[in-house]
């Protein structure tokens, strides 16, 4: 399957050890000399009266992704205390 890289910032990313909705996509980190992705940077999503960002973006190494659907990420990762 075949994406653009533009369209991860539509897909709902689900943390797979505890089902939350960890944000959209935000960014993506590329090691240039090899061109393998390192990992993908998650938008807290969260908001003060829905204009402000509150809450800190969230990084996710490559490894930690499982799955990446046609509506979905699936990532591993243990859940942040906030």
């Amino acid at each position: 399957m075949l994406f653009k890289i533009s369209e991860l910032g539509l897909k709902e990313t689900v943390n797979m050890v505890d089902g939350a909705k960890m944000g959209a996509v935000k960014d993506v980190y590329i090691d240039l000399e090899t061109g393998k992705v390192l990992s993908l940077v998650l938008s807290s999503g969260r908001k003060y009266f829905g204009l402000i960002p509150a809450g800190k973006d969230v990084e996710v190494q490559w490894e930690r992704i499982r799955k990446i659907g046609i509506h979905t990420v699936l990532v591993e990762v243990e859940p942040q205390n906030e």
